[in-house]
Formats: structure tokens, C-alpha cells, sequence
């Protein structure tokens, strides 16, 4: 079922996303090529939820098949395309990294993610991120009231297809507020016109994971982190959108 929220209900989530998108940038500035680890971001993002009274829905989260998620990010580098698992790994110059953060405050959730550049990176790394950043907003910019989830896929999967690249297809957006995740699937292709109607008060997660390569994807060994099956870049790029009726508002955009 998918639900509306509030103005009350937004506003609690969205005091959710101000946490996340503080953690977000914390994690981009503790960024020291040669010498951090992704458990270091996962610990500055620690710092910034718990500072605030905030807990990380990811811990110990566990869909069907799936061994309980260890840690309270998200961390994927390069060919990883989402759900990476923090650990000793050192972020090199060259480098891209996806951090991947959710926050729960006081029962509301809101969650975001960015790639970011570990120094200098190649061109076709930079103009990668530039592409999946401008989806994102492609794809906020098409969830307007009245318009349909199909709309906002439809978008991204034109602007991404245009510049030569793919969408992954099995991983998806989703409804969020009193739950991580929630009604509906908000996928990054679809028709115009088609899937759910938007309406004033959804509350939503739209998150292009975009490919240099072929969209497939698989899953390794600790059956949670997904990688290209090609080992081409992916770039994780979102936010937290409520739709009201003057438009998209973001939710996780910070102060």
C-alpha cells in the first residue's frame, strides 16, 4: 500500500535527511587518498548519526536469503555498484567511492547516496559522475504530482542512454518514511504514463545507479555487495524526494 505523509510527517523525515546529508558530507571530507579505508567512512558516518540520536536502519537489516547487513553504510568502490561492505580496503587516488547512508530519528527514515572522486580521476570516471549526478535530478525534475513512477524512469533511462551508458535494472528506489523501505518500486527505466500514480505526500528514494558498461550485475561472495558483471565504473547517485504541489522537494539536502 503506499501512503501519504503529512506536512508533520515530512518534516520529521526530512530532519532524518538533514542527518544523512551531514554524514555525506563528513564522509566526502574524511577522503585522504593513500590512508582511508572505507571503515573509516563508515565510522565518520557513525560519529555524525549517533551525535544526533539517530541509528543506521542497514545494521542488522535482513531481507529473505540474505545473512543480517554488518555494518551501518554502505561503501562501494569502482566496479561496485551498491551495497559494498566496509573494511580494511584504502581508497587509492583514482578512485571512486558510493557511500550509501540511511538514518532513523525519532521512528521517521530518510536515506541518500553520492560517489565521490578519491583525488584526481580519469576523465572517463569524471564524466561518469557528472552523468549520474545529472540523472538524479533528471529524475527528481520528472516527479511531479499527476505524473507516474513510470515518468521518472523514463527520464533517467533517456538522459543516462543518451551519454552512452546503462542503468541497472534489478536494484531500485522505493517509497520510505515510518519504514526504510516502502511502496512504491521506483525503478530507473520505465514508460511514460505508466506505474503509480504520484500524488501530494509520497515520500520517495530516487537512486540511478548508472554503468560505463552493460547493465548486468551480480553479487559477491558475502552475498551482499553487487559489482558490474562487466567490472565496468558504476556511480550511486540519491535522495530522499517528497512530492507536494508545487513539485519534487528534497529532503536529504542538508542545511
Amino acid at each position: 500500500m503506499i501512503t501519504t505523509k503529512s506536512e508533520e510527517e515530512i518534516a520529521r523525515i526530512e530532519a532524518a535527511g538533514r542527518v544523512v546529508a551531514e554524514a555525506l558530507q563528513a564522509m566526502r571530507d574524511a577522503i585522504v587518498p593513500g590512508k582511508t579505508t572505507t571503515n573509516d567512512l563508515e565510522n565518520t558516518a557513525i560519529a555524525v548519526l549517533t551525535k544526533h540520536g539517530a541509528v543506521s536502519p542497514f545494521f542488522g537489516y535482513q531481507p529473505p536469503h540474505h545473512p543480517p547487513y554488518p555494518a551501518w553504510t554502505c561503501i562501494s568502490v569502482n566496479e561496485e555498484v551498491v551495497h559494498g561492505v566496509p573494511g580494511r580496503r584504502v581508497l587509492n587516488e583514482g578512485d571512486i567511492v558510493g557511500c550509501d547512508v540511511g538514518a532513523k530519528l525519532d521512528g521517521f527514515y530518510a536515506d541518500a547516496a553520492w560517489t565521490f572522486p578519491v583525488g584526481r580521476v580519469s576523465p572517463e570516471a569524471e564524466r561518469l559522475l557528472k552523468v549520474g549526478e545529472e540523472a538524479l535530478y533528471t529524475g527528481i525534475a520528472a516527479a511531479q504530482p499527476g505524473a507516474h513512477v513510470g515518468d521518472i524512469g523514463a527520464a533517467i533511462q533517456r538522459f543516462v542512454h543518451r551519454h552512452g551508458y546503462s542503468v541497472v535494472r534489478e536494484m531500485v528506489g522505493h517509497g520510505i518514511g515510518r519504514a526504510l523501505h516502502e511502496e512504491p518500486q521506483v525503478p530507473n527505466f520505465g514508460k511514460p504514463g505508466h506505474g503509480p500514480l504520484l500524488r501530494e505526500g509520497m515520500t520517495i528514494c530516487i537512486e540511478p545507479m548508472v554503468n560505463a558498461g552493460g547493465h548486468a550485475i551480480q553479487a559477491l561472495s558475502d552475498e551482499w555487495t553487487i559489482v558490474t558483471s562487466d567490472r565496468s565504473l558504476s556511480v550511486h547517485f540519491e535522495h530522499t524526494v517528497a512530492i507536494t504541489r508545487n513539485g519534487p522537494r528534497i529532503l536529504t539536502r542538508g542545511n
